[in-house]
């Protein structure tokens, strides 16, 4: 081909390949005026789309925020919110609303609509003008699989509202039950790119990475309950990642690699390493539980787990860093309290007042001489222990941290009147709505609402 052929040939691909770009930017183009003239028109009536998040770890929170920006990169107008802040008003004169609701427990609704439930759940509503949306998130190890988005999809319906399309059950971040969800609301733009999402808070297999046990000792020898460990963790290799007091480590078992656990942590970075509090669990027949076993006895100092962090956001400090804090636990929930006194610690603020429960003074009082130390040097402004079995012997019943609360009330609501925030860590049965109900009576139901929906009342219980 002579040079006259190659330089028409060059010339001819240039056009061409300016057309083509010239029509993808028209057709792009096109795509964003038509965004924008929606956006304009649902910002011009006043009336966003919700999107609405029933979360307790954080999870549905997650995705509702995900959702929303696949509608608002498709030009409309949306309102991210939790349940908790939302009021009947609001919800009547949305024209759609898509809600993201976790279910914790046997059924019970998370902490972040718990307030939902009493105000606006618990009496009828007209709702006739809304379509809703509504993804579920649950476990099918629970009998009452969904339970929460099962009772909230019952709700709408007999209040009148119609589902723009059957509720969506996700069981323990089911990529496929997603994939329905991100059908409905994402974008071409993204259908190949990032915005692929599951409902492990963008969470996948690859953030797992080994980490290898560093030292592992039992702080209650000789108590009547299981024994419990403090473990200490780093990364196989790299640097310690960043993590956020108040989060959580995920532990994968080649057993069962889609149902990782989780563990709070009880450790900052800033200590070198992520440490865990680890109650061994022992079945019936006298096997250790898969986790716990691995983690308290099948691992050896030097062995690997795959781990990896996930953030809990609704149980961080977030906007409370520089309250006072009331910290309520018993157990294991130590792990998270101490993660948080340890933040506190190391940025010199010494509102703290730890109300903590186990079984008896002499075999449970874990991390004992860290606490009294803080407590002696004033950084732990009161410490509150209860021994339920040494409380037992003296007064014929056993007591527990709500009784604490109960005996402290006036402490307690002078706290919360100078602006603490409660956090609250152990387990769910027992404890955690001991507690829930000792403060609800302490402080009024009102006023307990009104600083849950500020995220002054905070839970991570199991």
């Amino acid at each position: 081909m002579d040079d006259g052929w190659r330089q028409l040939a060059a010339t001819a691909s240039v056009l061409a390949y300016g057309a083509l770009c010239a029509a993808t930017w028209q057709r792009a183009r096109r795509r964003a005026q038509a965004r924008v003239a929606d956006a304009a028109s649902l910002a011009a009536a006043g009336e966003p789309m919700l999107v609405l998040h029933a979360t307790q770890t954080g999870q549905a929170e997650a995705i509702a925020w995900q959702t929303a920006r696949w509608l608002h990169a498709q030009g409309a107008a949306v309102r991210v919110m939790s349940l908790n802040e939302l009021d009947l008003p609001t919800l009547q004169a949305a024209p759609r609303a898509l809600f993201v609701a976790s279910t914790y427990g046997e059924g019970d609704a998370p902490d972040g609509a718990s307030a939902f439930v009493e105000r606006i759940m618990d009496a009828r509503a007209q709702l006739s003008g809304l379509r809703y949306a509504l993804l579920a998130l649950g476990d099918r190890q629970y009998a009452h699989f969904c339970g929460f988005g099962r009772r909230l999809d019952a709700w709408l319906r007999d209040s009148g509202a119609v589902p723009s399309f059957e509720r969506i059950d996700v069981d323990n971040g089911d990529d496929a039950a997603m994939a329905r969800w991100r059908e409905q609301w994402q974008g071409e733009e993204e259908e190949k790119g990032e915005g692929a999402f599951t409902s492990s808070e963008a969470l996948s297999d690859d953030d797992f990475r080994p980490w290898r046990l560093v030292a592992r000792r039992q702080l209650n020898a000789g108590s009547a309950g299981a024994p419990v460990f403090h473990l200490a963790l780093a990364p196989s290799s790299g640097a310690l990642p960043h993590w956020a007091s108040g989060d959580l480590a995920q532990i994968r078992l080649a057993s069962d690699p889609q149902r990782p656990r989780d563990y709070s942590i009880a450790s900052i970075p800033a200590d070198g390493e992520l440490q865990l509090l680890v109650r061994q669990e022992q079945h019936p027949d006298g096997t250790l539980g898969a986790a716990s076993g691995l983690l308290t006895a099948a691992l050896a100092p030097g062995d690997a787990v795959p781990l990896r962090l996930r953030p809990h956001r609704n149980f961080r400090l977030n906007g409370n860093a520089d309250r006072p804090l009331i910290l309520i636990g018993n157990g294991t929930g130590l792990a998270g309290l101490r993660g948080h006194l340890r933040e506190r610690m190391a940025r010199g603020l010494h509102g703290n007042w730890l109300v903590f429960g186990e079984r008896s003074a002499r075999h449970d009082f874990l991390y004992r001489d860290e606490l009294e130390g803080w407590l002696a040097a004033g950084a732990l402004a009161r410490l509150d222990m209860v021994f339920s079995r040494d409380e037992e012997s003296r007064h014929g019943e056993r007591r527990y941290v709500q009784h604490r609360l109960f005996q402290a009330a006036d402490e307690v609501r002078a706290w919360v009147e100078r602006g603490a925030a409660l956090y609250v860590c152990g387990s769910l049965q027992g404890m955690a709505a001991g507690v829930d109900t000792a403060l609800r009576q302490i402080l009024g139901r009102d006023l307990l609402h009104e600083i849950a929906a500020a995220g002054r009342y905070r839970r991570d219980v199991y």
